[in-house]
């Protein structure tokens, strides 16, 4: 990815192994990861039931274009893990996002999706879009949009009740696109009553509500949605799902799925892919979800991101910090500012990104790996309190370094 080239200290890790919550770069320097490929390997790296899921798989058949039991299987974990009971893979979370707005378009003769200021969505072209002073513009570095996001999207800030409702009131959004918490810019958390505004705002303006759960699923075995109690009409979710093996998939309620089966969707209409729901990527999600994020898994992990936490405040408080951490279960990030931001144009605007660069690249040097450009921590099945407790250690020490008199970031 072309971000690499900008990695913190200009050389990014270049791998050779990693196995649980550890890797080897290929230099043989080891690191304790929480990076954990950006959630993409929240399960830890190669774990064994999908390890051997997908090596029996592949001497199988990897993809005929055909459904398996596995996916059958699958389908009916994420029904009983998400509450909504049909579901489509595809082969990304972005791919995910990207039919659910189509089919929202589709079914409800809407044009325009409605996005939140700096959410993160992977590369749908509809959510490059941002608010700046009141006025929607293109997200710095957008590549090539196909047209102005303006014509497609409307943008509120998080939190923000009576923008949601004013956006709403014109009655042309198919669908409001919203991770539970914002990710991107930092965890930005819903306030009090946000989701209850959210859900009843949608509904009584006849506009679908996707949650795209790929970044929190960190909040237990159904997400934030079960974790929470949401009701979302259409749910979105990648990355983790099979162990690292690439995978996407969206969940529909009953009444969406009708409406979907009567407009007689077509997978050439733009809807689909050859090797979505391969059989390898099935095999790998059923061991993933089966014997690795278990909800006894993330009982562990969302104990030690609790560890995590406290640590990091520790050394926060004990130094007279005006700097912040939020947890989102086992997802954990501290921030530059004395208070957590309430919505993503704040988020942005106090990003500090010497220091994010500095905290990195400290932890990097002393065998910690966090996610590149904010610092997210995430815990896996196989991190342990040793690793948690190596971070702090790290933390407080690249702290103790920064206030040292004559230290400039």
């Amino acid at each position: 990815m072309n971000w690499m080239d900008r990695w913190v200290g200009g050389f990014p890790v270049v791998l050779d192994r990693a196995e649980g919550a550890r890797l080897v770069d290929i230099d043989g320097h080891a690191y304790v990861d929480f990076c954990l490929g950006d959630t993409g390997a929240m399960a830890g790296h190669a774990p064994p039931p999908t390890v051997s899921a997908v090596e029996r798989r592949i001497r199988a058949g990897i993809t005929a274009m055909l459904p398996t039991e596995d996916a059958m299987w699958v389908g009916e974990e994420l029904q009983r893990r998400f509450g909504l009971p049909k579901w489509q893979f595809t082969l990304s979370a972005t791919d995910a996002n990207r039919f659910a707005i189509r089919l929202a378009r589709e079914i409800t003769r809407r044009p325009k999706i409605l996005v939140f200021n700096y959410c993160y969505h992977g590369s749908v072209d509809e959510t490059f879009v941002v608010l700046e002073q009141g006025r929607l513009r293109p997200r710095a570095h957008n590549v090539g949009p196909p047209v102005d996001p303006s014509l497609t999207t409307r943008v509120v800030e998080w939190n923000d009740v009576e923008a949601l409702e004013r956006e709403l009131a014109t009655g042309d959004v198919a669908c409001v696109l919203a991770e539970p918490a914002l990710t991107n810019m930092g965890i930005v958390l819903p306030e009090p009553g946000y989701h209850d505004a959210l859900r009843e705002s949608t509904r009584r303006h006849g506009t679908l509500l996707v949650i795209d759960e790929t970044h929190t699923m960190s909040a237990g075995p159904g997400g934030y949605t079960a974790a929470q109690g949401l009701l979302p009409d259409l749910l979105t979710v990648g990355k983790a799902l099979a162990g690292g093996v690439p995978i996407g998939a969206f969940g529909m309620t009953e009444a969406v799925a009708r409406m979907v089966i009567g407009a007689q969707v077509d997978d050439t209409g733009g809807i689909g892919g050859t090797l979505a729901g391969n059989a390898m990527s099935m095999a790998a999600a059923r061991a993933t979800l089966e014997h690795v994020l278990t909800a006894s898994a993330y009982g562990g992990m969302i104990s030690l991101a609790e560890r995590y936490a406290a640590g990091v405040q520790h050394v926060i408080d004990s130094r007279h910090l005006p700097w912040h951490i939020v947890r989102l279960g086992a997802r954990a990030e501290y921030g530059f500012s004395a208070e957590p931001p309430r919505d993503g144009g704040t988020a942005h605007a106090w990003m500090d990104h010497g220091l994010d660069e500095y905290t990195h690249l400290s932890a990097l040097n002393q065998g910690v790996l966090l996610t590149p450009f904010h610092n997210m921590a995430l815990m896996s099945p196989a991190t342990t309190v040793e690793d948690v407790d190596r971070h702090t250690a790290v933390f407080e020490q690249g702290v103790d370094r920064l206030l040292q008199p004559g230290t400039h970031i």
